[in-house]
């Protein structure tokens, strides 16, 4: 389908099956014809308009929408992956983080610490430092993920 209209009421849209051609152009003519004819053309023409003064009206390009739909799944993955990667450094850090934070816990007791206890509390300080960091984005990236599988959701229904 073909949609015309005129450069002095561009509101008005003529539509004729098909596409642009000389003949389309002549049905979209008295189509304009039965609307001057009805009263319903706002503009009075000049002698002298043709059909070739017709202004074609082009749909919004529906490729330019899929490749941006593409793109907004694409990066949905994208952060899923993120996420899933994120997931596996806390889990992978969380028992040995929690090991640590339990030495770090006699550190507000008064109980006596073990040369070894405390070696053990200093090399854990950076494994602690990790998870945490980790745990921190993995909560945020958790955040964001769920517009994300929103987009898939919507992309995956049949």
């Amino acid at each position: 389908m073909v949609q015309y209209t005129l450069a002095q009421t561009p509101d008005i849209l003529i539509p004729v099956p098909g596409k642009d051609s000389k003949k389309n152009r002549e049905k979209a003519m008295d189509q304009l014809v039965e609307l001057m004819d009805e009263g319903k053309l706002p503009t009075a023409l000049a002698d002298g308009f043709g059909p070739q003064q017709f202004i074609e009206v082009k749909a919004p390009n529906s490729t330019a929408q899929l490749q941006h739909d593409e793109d907004t799944i694409v990066e949905a993955v994208q952060i899923l992956s993120h996420l899933a990667n994120l997931k596996v450094k806390v889990q992978d850090t969380r028992t040995e983080a929690l090991k640590v934070h339990e030495l770090v816990d006699l550190l507000f007791t008064d109980e006596v610490i073990t040369d070894a206890q405390m070696t053990e509390l200093k090399d854990g300080f950076k494994v602690l430092k990790t998870f945490a960091q980790n745990n921190l984005k993995y909560r945020e990236a958790r955040s964001q993920a769920t517009a994300a599988r929103q987009v898939l959701d919507a992309a995956l229904k049949p």
